[in-house]
């Protein structure tokens, strides 16, 4: 476990070194791996249908409900390596 949690954190400097941005769609994915491994479970009310940004973080987030802290994070660790593979 520490050492998937010293690749997570890696994972969080990796992905600000990109030098690309990658699409929305998998930003969106980072972000709810990254709730999910922090966070847990969504909480709180879902965003209004005027707030486009906030409800996709929120369905995104919402998605992956159930999924343990290790498994996001190692989850997270392998998307950033996908990413910096092609936007590095």
């Amino acid at each position: 476990m520490a050492e998937l949690k010293e690749n997570f954190e890696q994972a969080q400097l990796d992905v600000k070194k990109l030098t690309k941005r990658p699409s929305n769609e998998e930003l969106l994915a980072l972000y709810s791996l990254y709730k999910q491994a922090t966070d847990g479970d969504v909480h709180g009310k879902r965003p209004g249908m005027f707030d486009f940004k906030g409800a996709a973080k929120y369905e995104a987030w919402e998605g992956l409900k159930g999924m343990d802290a290790e498994t996001a994070m190692q989850q997270y660790v392998d998307k950033v390596a996908d990413l910096a593979a092609t936007y590095a």
